[in-house]
């Protein structure tokens, strides 16, 4: 594709009418979207405040998960807002549509539950609770959709490291909003919610418009892309030196307020990059075409796996050269569809359970409240390490060798098994390394399950096909939390609260899940092999042919 044009504006206008601005905008609006990743810093005070059960909270924490992943509305929203998307018709709809419902929805849930927690309100059903709940984690699902979906049309070429840099912050997010939480409201897990009610939802309410897809192709996209990585990095070492630094002295309010601000700092740090990727890529300024989901240019490049000209592709028929993208009711009609659906339900069911309980878990090896907040906040951490670093070795190993993704699903899920295994033997600190571990391939999963979906079916309806996958998630969480853990916490749970001190109930537990992640496994190594032919006949040929 020849490079664009140079834009006729100039100043702020230029600088923010660009991908490199929406990338920004979206890692930024990312790093506050994750407030569902720490249930466990306030899901003790919905517990105690509402009177419920551990199995109660575990539907509860159900209907969050729900909200999280199973963004089919979000998905049908931004297919339809995406491609009506056009300046040029003066239709000004577009992904920040999707933002701006999520931001709504997160408002209205998460201020409600703070009403309800502190009495200002009469305590709701448990019913209303789990829809409040829902209301409040949609922000995540139509936040990702909008900022993951928007990434991969704009750096198609390199889907796999874009998808991991959005997943990448946005496990981020948890222990980003963990640290405003421990200067601002230390040891008040209340005001935590009302925290997430504002912060949630005026950060992309603010960054929303910025966030537009780009037909433009500029010069040094890996690397500039490579600069964000390492802002990552630099990012997570520094809240996991952090947390470790606060997990042995407690540091005063004004050392509080310093960390904080080197850490917002750090988040401010990509715009740098803006500036860089103009002054060496200046034609990527340009107005963006029609900024039509369906793309432009060269449309055989990106054909999914799966097209109506090769209906039967899992009979052995030949792809076609002209292929089209799958809607979500022909996808649905492919055993692949179905086969990632089961490996959603292991991984991100597994991944989920262990990150819904893990403070009811802790408390039952005898961790302390602080040491399970640190464990939240490491699992945020290594989660988005898993992310970005999946989604980049995913890409240069597609690049070199033409190896499918699902090999590294295989492989997340192989070390989940064990990480679970691991957890099961209750030994001293293995809920620590067996949790960071699991964290790391649960977010290693998030960013390779896009790309996947992206690569297969296509990218036109991307976003509808994807959340329906990831449907399969929050039922495998409810299954493993509530008819698993949940049970037998209660099972075994006596004394005042109803609280559990007993470690018998997560060595069955974590045993269960070590047996279904070691299933989801063996279902993506069949995946490897089954579309292994297509990565080396397509994929990797689409790459060579574009020579990035």
């Amino acid at each position: 594709m020849a490079p664009a044009p140079a834009p006729a504006g100039s100043g702020i206008g230029a600088v923010l009418n660009n991908k490199w601005a929406a990338t920004v905008a979206s890692i930024w609006i990312q790093s506050t979207s994750g407030a569902s990743g720490t249930f466990g810093i306030y899901s003790s005070a919905i517990k105690s405040s509402q009177g419920y059960s551990q199995s109660t909270l575990d539907t509860v924490a159900f209907f969050k998960d729900v909200g999280s992943n199973a963004g089919i509305l979000s998905g049908f929203l931004y297919t339809a807002v995406a491609s009506n998307y056009s300046t040029e018709s003066g239709t000004y709809l577009g992904p920040w549509v999707v933002l701006l419902a999520g931001a709504v929805q997160c408002f209205i849930g998460f201020f409600l539950m703070w009403l309800s927690v502190v009495g200002v309100i009469d305590r709701p059903p448990v019913a209303v609770m789990c829809f409040l709940m829902l209301l409040a984690s949609n922000n995540l699902s139509f936040c990702n959709t909008a900022d993951t979906v928007t990434a991969v049309l704009n750096f198609r070429e390199y889907s796999g490291t874009a998808v991991g840099i959005m997943k990448g912050f946005l496990g981020l997010s948890g222990a980003i909003l963990i640290q405003v939480y421990q200067t601002v409201f230390k040891g008040n897990p209340t005001a935590f919610l009302l925290m997430l009610s504002v912060v949630s939802t005026i950060n992309p309410l603010c960054l929303m418009c910025l966030v537009r897809i780009y037909n433009t192709r500029a010069r040094n996209e890996q690397q500039h892309l490579n600069s964000i990585l390492v802002v990552m990095i630099v990012l997570s070492a520094y809240l996991m030196a952090l947390i470790i630094f606060e997990s042995v002295i407690t540091l005063q309010l004004w050392a509080r307020v310093l960390v904080l601000v080197l850490l917002l700092l750090l988040l401010a740090s990509p715009f740098g990059i803006i500036v860089k990727a103009l002054q060496e890529s200046p034609f990527d300024t340009d107005k963006h075409d029609s900024g039509n989901i369906h793309g432009g240019g060269d449309e055989t490049a990106y054909r999914p796996l799966h097209s109506q000209s090769n209906l039967d592709w899992d009979s052995g028929h030949n792809t076609s050269e002209e292929e089209e993208n799958l809607n979500l009711s022909q996808a649905m009609c492919t055993r692949n569809f179905w086969l990632l659906s089961l490996v959603m339900s292991c991984a991100h069911g597994s991944g989920l359970a262990t990150m819904n309980n893990i403070a009811q878990v802790g408390e039952s090896l005898g961790y302390s409240s602080t040491e399970t907040s640190t464990m939240v906040s490491l699992w945020s951490i290594w989660s988005s390490l898993g992310s970005f670093g999946a989604g980049y070795a995913s890409d240069y190993m597609m690049r070199t060798n033409g190896w499918s993704r699902m090999l590294f699903m295989a492989i997340a899920l192989t070390t989940m098994s064990i990480s679970s295994t691991v957890i099961a033997t209750g030994l001293p600190g293995a809920l620590y390394v067996g949790s960071i571990t699991i964290g790391f391939s649960w977010g290693s999963m998030l960013s390779l399950m896009p790309a996947i979906v992206s690569e297969i079916f296509g990218v036109i309806n991307m976003a509808t096909v994807y959340n329906m996958i990831f449907i399969a998630g929050p039922i495998g969480s409810y299954v493993l939390s509530v008819w698993v853990i949940g049970y037998l916490y209660d099972k075994e749970a006596s004394g005042p609260g109803d609280r559990c001190t007993s470690s018998r109930y997560v060595v069955l537990s974590y045993i269960i899940m070590a047996g279904v992640t070691l299933i989801g496994s063996l279902v993506s190594m069949a995946l490897y092999l089954r579309t292994r032919s297509f990565y080396q006949r397509v994929i990797l040929k689409r790459l060579q042919h574009t020579g990035r």
